[in-house]
């Protein structure tokens, strides 16, 4: 049995697309799953055994027809017996049908994809999005996967630590979409979290250099544990995350580590809405503001840029500490 999955967006999508192929792989234990994406987030790869093969597939360059056909034509060749496609775009059916693959299950998007598609299933997005990535195998297998399993051992814990993961990715910020708080809330609450005794650990990736320095810049007690830069993939930082006692984030791909690892979670939401992102669990806390902002969650809902207010994201320091606390 050979699978193909489709799924293409950043690293956090990959993560919420996990649990779909886990169960998969559990109705066939013995069937090679290849899963298409985009380049940026091949690093999915080194968090889970259930993913075989990689198809890079950058949609988002200059050149997307062509690499539209170049997954065509490796479809084609790999001799797959189901594929299996996220997306709501109503040429998505087509495209599946141009691979010859003759299992085929994707969104219904109207009547072409119930034509062409096996199954062509109801997109529903107002529920934790790795529920609705898992309905499009749910014609496939009884098999229920509910949250994202990585393959890193459960780590022993550092005593009172609180693990801060302060960035967002550089693409989000660059298309106008800020998800997070400043680098000098951050600063503050490293200080307030060091003050009440807490042994305080920061990380980041390539993309968080600039907020990074800032906050230590902007920081009064230097006595936190700097451990920017090392982490050298996903897997080094599921294991940092795994050996803190508490890990706070902003909404981003880390968020969905710490979920994975069980670690106790806190995450600030701003614009995006939480009920779709995170599970219902007292392990992942949502910290939002207290504002009273009509069309909040705003982003990708009303709007494709944040506001310029924010007021969605005036989250002070000692609201963050008091949570933790």
């Amino acid at each position: 049995m050979n699978i193909l999955a489709i799924n293409f967006g950043g690293i956090g999508d990959e993560i919420f697309f996990l649990p779909s192929l886990i169960s998969l792989k559990k109705e066939y234990p013995d069937a090679k799953i290849t899963l298409a994406l985009e380049p940026r987030s091949k690093s999915v790869k080194d968090l889970t055994d259930v993913i075989d093969n990689l198809f890079l597939i950058d949609i988002k360059g200059k050149n997307k027809y062509t690499e539209l056909l170049k997954l065509v034509y490796l479809a084609r060749r790999g001799n797959f017996d189901i594929v299996v496609s996220s997306g709501g775009n109503k040429l998505i059916s087509i495209l599946l049908t141009l691979t010859g693959i003759k299992k085929r299950y994707g969104y219904d998007t109207g009547k072409l994809s119930r034509l062409l598609l096996t199954k062509a299933v109801p997109l529903n997005k107002n529920q934790y999005a790795c529920a609705m990535y898992h309905d499009l195998v749910t014609p496939i297998t009884n098999h229920k996967t509910y949250l994202p399993e990585i393959n890193v051992e459960q780590q022993q814990k550092i005593p009172n630590s609180v693990l801060i993961h302060p960035g967002v990715s550089k693409m989000s910020v660059q298309k106008g979409m800020i998800k997070t708080i400043s680098a000098g809330i951050w600063a503050e609450t490293v200080d307030l979290l060091i003050e009440k005794g807490k042994h305080v650990i920061l990380a980041g990736g390539p993309d968080d250099k600039e907020v990074i320095e800032t906050i230590r810049k902007n920081t009064k007690n230097k006595n936190f544990e700097d451990y920017y830069g090392k982490t050298k993939n996903l897997k080094d930082l599921a294991i940092l995350i795994g050996k803190a006692e508490k890990f706070i984030c902003s909404d981003s791909a880390p968020l969905h580590v710490g979920v994975a690892m069980q670690t106790k979670t806190y995450v600030i939401f701003g614009p995006t809405d939480d009920n779709k992102l995170i599970p219902k669990s007292d392990n992942v806390i949502a910290i939002k503001a207290q504002d009273t902002c009509p069309i909040k969650p705003c982003l990708w809902e009303h709007r494709q840029t944040t506001c310029e207010s924010l007021e969605c994201l005036k989250i002070t320091p000692q609201y963050i500490t008091d949570l933790i606390i």
